[in-house]
């Protein structure tokens, strides 16, 4: 049960801006990062103000991706049958460097596929599911300053309006003012190579663009037209020699690119929207400064290839959600808030590396082609396809929880229980134990752990203890110890 939106006090406008602490939470940003960090904490009855600065919804209609492990924190919120009805599914295959290579076996997952979905619809759907879920969001409001003591943080807005807040993340993306204003350092490497992606009619007939575009793939990797329904196509062209970053691209300027590599430009017509991209590469030094913490392209930018931008950023809400909300509500473990840097700061670091790796991939110079074609035979082995794929995927992810079984600190798949499946059982931001023996018990922590007793579970383990987020936390039958994981991860029994 989620209690009704509340009616924030008037927050302080003049003086220190040491008011009354009007949010527990404030988030600047409200893309999917920052929509979905709004859900989880109002899962935890945390009231959440999003500050948006822009003042409307983006209108281009992008196609972004999600990858299973999103497709899996989806489901375990009752988020995914909303979302499906609004995008398409495709094979996970393809991913690491567009190497076309079919969908491995064995992935480990009921979600082994990509959905593709609008940009602005994914956006809108989880803006709305943290509106249901009871948090405020502001459009047109903008971060210009902040100040934090030992009480919380005064968030100054562009428009002179003073906000007083117990937290602050800034999931404000890759320009991000919160991480600026922290004097946080992004460090790593600029772009070298730009390239052009939009969406636009076509007007030549789809035999002619698919027999051209396979001959020019063969040595130029960052190009591709791929139909969307109808004459629209997805059109990616290097953007060498095109006008500078600064200015947005044109229509010509994609024309001109098409005519230079393909001696063709389609006939693109149209545009449904044009932008350019660099394949820049950094990783905040820090996620966290005292009151203020740092989730999705605030806290790392890399190249597009393969998908991982959004899905690294709704995976960070989802590690940080529970955390935050534990520490507002006071039975957090001294450091589990800390525990989000010291999780998702190497997976964003592993995503850094594989993105670099895919885009040295798409050079055309010889020696990157060679260790492109020997990889591609490579990826013939299930094994080597399969372990390239969990890493674009995120499905491979473990994080350290200390000595134990393999299953230990990896996400748990969505396995069948006699309830019917384990994640319709972590729609409410809880902890779960799952208990194969019906021995053990949550005890003082059934304020924060559910417990299902089933010898039925199709688990190879004899009872987990699993977190908010999915991943597994203890593995026994042992009551004292489970216990001792209990405090490790959820505080003091009540």
């Amino acid at each position: 049960m989620h209690s009704l939106p509340f009616t924030a006090e008037p927050s302080p406008s003049s003086g220190t801006g040491r008011g009354h602490l009007t949010y527990d939470v404030v988030i600047a940003g409200c893309g999917p990062t920052g929509a979905l960090l709004a859900a989880e904490l109002r899962l935890h009855d945390v009231r959440v103000l999003v500050l948006e600065k822009d003042t409307e919804p983006a209108s281009f209609v992008r196609i972004v991706g999600l990858h299973a492990r999103s497709i899996e924190l989806m489901a375990m919120r009752g988020l995914l049958d909303r979302i499906l009805e609004h995008a398409r599914r495709r094979p996970a295959a393809g991913f690491f460097a567009a190497i076309n290579k079919p969908a491995p076996k064995g992935l480990d997952s009921a979600y082994a596929y990509l959905l593709g979905i609008p940009q602005p619809v994914i956006v809108r759907l989880l803006e709305e599911h943290a509106i249901e879920r009871g948090a405020q969001v502001r459009r047109g409001a903008a971060v210009a300053d902040l100040a934090q003591d030992d009480d919380g943080v005064t968030v100054a807005l562009a428009d002179g309006e003073r906000l007083r807040t117990r937290y602050l993340v800034g999931c404000d993306g890759g320009r991000s003012t919160v991480r600026k204003l922290l004097g946080v350092g992004f460090p790593g490497e600029p772009s070298r190579n730009e390239t052009l992606m939009g969406e636009m009619h076509v007007g030549v007939p789809p035999e002619e663009i698919a027999a051209k575009v396979a001959e020019v793939r063969e040595t130029q990797q960052r190009f591709w037209l791929r139909p969307f329904g109808g004459e629209v196509y997805s059109v990616v062209v290097p953007a060498a020699g095109v006008s500078d970053r600064a200015v947005p691209p044109t229509l010509e300027d994609f024309q001109q690119q098409l005519r230079a590599i393909a001696g063709t430009d389609f006939g693109v017509h149209s545009p449904r929207w044009l932008s350019r991209f660099g394949d820049a590469t950094r990783l905040a030094d820090r996620y966290r400064v005292g009151r203020v913490l740092l989730a999705g392209d605030a806290a790392h930018i890399h190249p597009p290839i393969g998908g991982q931008g959004l899905n690294l950023g709704v995976q960070d809400a989802f590690n940080l959600g529970w955390k935050l909300a534990a520490q507002i509500n006071g039975w957090a473990p001294e450091t589990l808030l800390d525990t989000y840097q010291a999780e998702r700061h190497p997976v964003a670091g592993d995503v850094l590396d594989n993105t670099r790796t895919q885009m040295e991939l798409l050079s055309t110079e010889p020696g990157a082609q060679a260790v492109r074609r020997l990889l591609t035979e490579l990826m013939d082995f299930d094994e080597v396809n399969r372990y390239l794929i969990e890493k674009i995927i995120a499905t491979g992810i473990r994080y350290d929880f200390g000595a134990g079984p393999d299953l230990l600190g990896r996400r748990m798949p969505d396995i069948e229980v006699k309830q019917g499946h384990l994640y319709g059982l972590l729609h409410g931001g809880r902890g779960l134990l799952l208990d194969r023996t019906e021995r053990l018990t949550v005890g003082g922590w059934s304020d924060r752990v559910d417990y299902l007793g089933d010898t039925t579970a199709a688990l190879d383990a004899p009872c987990v203890l699993l977190r908010p987020d999915g991943h597994v936390a203890w593995i026994g039958d042992d009551q004292q110890d489970l216990d001792d994981h209990l405090a490790r991860w959820f505080g003091r029994p009540k």
